[in-house]
């Protein structure tokens, strides 16, 4: 395997981390949410499919934060303080949970979790006009007083030919994606998550293409924090992916100097309390404080038996997304990947992105609060 050993700090993976890796299912969406498996295919707001990526077979973990390590520094406060993220009236989990109101009436107040809390929106080769379509989501969420949450998701040879394969044809291709993307944002307000998997996958390229692909990163969060108002958060992968070491060596190369910072567990199941750990170990490693997000939507539980990360039986909703984490350099817990759509045909479930009711009940039975 190919590495740029010293600017990207390649670990020799495991048998199990050259397998191929099943992304966020596919969450990415109701609108563009977030997918888990490795094939997130989206659907466009209610029709139009589109991949995205899914929670990653467990290497051996990543170094975490030393006991005993000095208090974390606080993070200047950022673009989602205290913001009102926004919760979609017409997502699937709403539309099932009034379906089922009258004959389920229990199973319909369950669902009630996932329609009441505020999910990702995902972004990809699956729009057709990606300018046109960021731009009237984020007027819709502006004209509800609320902040958006994106995803972008596009980069080319994604998900190294895995179930989210796709993205953009080549280099230049990805940058006009990008520049129309934050064309599309305007100066809202928004926190974007750019590209899960890019950095915690990478070993997958040849030199060459991982060259490229850091150059590509680094020219999105410059394009993408011109807008002021945006908080943007390079993808970290999970705690269960890279040591911390490697990541905050591929961020720095990715220009997370000029990002908000980092996100973690993006459709995975791994722990809040890991991710933590795992978060401020990077965050040390890049000389500190440097903030970062967490996708909590499906860790209630923590991960399967064995990792299994394809639609997982016995899963439950993590921590309710919020800015309000009590955490200096945690700026919120998301649900980036949307909760109850499928991460593929296994376990009995349905394609990838395909909303999965039952999948989604189960998850809200047991999300312990």
């Amino acid at each position: 395997m190919l590495c740029l050993a010293a600017v990207l700090g390649c670990a020799a993976p495991s048998a199990d981390a050259r397998k191929p890796r099943h992304r966020h299912g596919c969450a990415h969406h109701h609108h563009h949410r977030t997918c888990s498996a490795h094939r997130r295919v989206r659907r466009k707001r209610k029709q139009a499919t589109r991949p995205a990526p899914a929670p990653r077979p467990a290497v051996p973990p990543a170094a975490a934060a030393a006991p005993g390590s000095p208090p974390e520094p606080l993070a200047p406060a950022g673009p989602l303080a205290d913001a009102r993220l926004y919760i979609d009236p017409d997502s699937n989990a709403r539309r099932q949970a009034d379906a089922w109101r009258a004959t389920r009436p229990a199973d319909a107040a369950a669902m009630d979790k996932l329609a009441g809390r505020p999910v990702a929106d995902w972004f990809g080769d699956w729009n057709g006009d990606v300018r046109a379509a960021v731009a009237a989501r984020t007027a819709r969420i502006a004209a509800a007083g609320a902040t958006a949450v994106y995803v972008a998701y596009n980069i080319p040879a994604r998900d190294c030919g895995g179930y989210s394969a796709g993205g953009s044809g080549a280099a230049d291709a990805y940058r006009r994606w990008i520049d129309a993307f934050a064309a599309g944002l305007g100066d809202a307000r928004a926190a974007v998550i750019l590209e899960p998997d890019a950095l915690a996958g990478l070993d997958c390229l040849p030199a060459a293409e991982q060259a490229t692909r850091m150059e590509l990163l680094a020219y999105a969060v410059r394009a993408l924090a011109a807008d002021r108002s945006a908080a943007v958060y390079l993808d970290a992968g999970n705690a269960a992916w890279q040591p911390a070491g490697v990541m905050a060596a591929r961020l720095r190369s990715a220009g997370i100097g000029a990002a908000r910072g980092f996100a973690l567990n993006v459709s995975n199941f791994r722990s809040t309390a890991d991710s933590e750990a795992y978060g401020l170990a990077v965050s040390a490693a890049l000389g500190g404080g440097v903030p970062f997000v967490i996708d909590t939507s499906r860790n209630g539980a923590g991960p399967a038996p064995g990792d299994v990360w394809c639609n997982p039986p016995g899963r439950g909703l993590g921590t309710p997304p919020t800015t309000d984490t009590g955490r200096p350099l945690v700026d919120a817990y998301l649900w980036v990947k949307a909760p109850g759509e499928s991460d593929g045909a296994c376990n009995g479930g349905p394609p990838a992105g395909t909303w999965w009711p039952e999948y989604a009940l189960g998850l809200a039975q047991r999300a312990g609060w």
